[in-house]
């Protein structure tokens, strides 16, 4: 999916916000639902959930530029799902992390629900 940096994206200098990566990572995230007519949740109790995050800040992007997110499955169990998010300026990447997300139901782990799993699975 592709980003453009916009002002309220990077801090007094033009540089994006460290948390703003994170914020990237899920819309494309959820970008993946919406592409499918879905919300990336059963219900208003239900949904995933971030366990870990991992990040790593390989270089910087500023005002203007264009960024592409990807994603790729690490691993994906009965209740969770370990994601590979990066985030490409050009051929440079500016941002890695593994996030493991949790689906729950009621405040608890659940199982992922099957369409959940097609979606991940045919986008990443």
């Amino acid at each position: 999916m592709k980003i453009r940096v916009y002002y309220e994206d990077t801090d007094a200098g033009g540089i994006v916000y460290h948390s703003n990566y994170l914020k990237f990572c899920e819309r494309q995230r959820s970008e993946m639902f919406f592409l499918k007519g879905m919300l990336p949740l059963m219900d208003e109790h239900s949904g995933f959930v971030v366990r870990s995050v991992k990040a790593d800040f390989l270089a910087t992007a500023k005002l203007g530029d264009v960024l592409e997110v990807t994603s790729s499955i690490l691993a994906l169990k009965n209740t969770s799902v370990v994601l590979l998010q990066e985030v490409w300026k050009e051929k440079i990447k500016v941002f890695s992390m593994e996030v493991i997300l949790v689906y729950v139901a009621k405040g608890k782990p659940h199982r992922i629900p099957e369409v959940f799993k097609d979606i991940l699975k045919e986008n990443l």
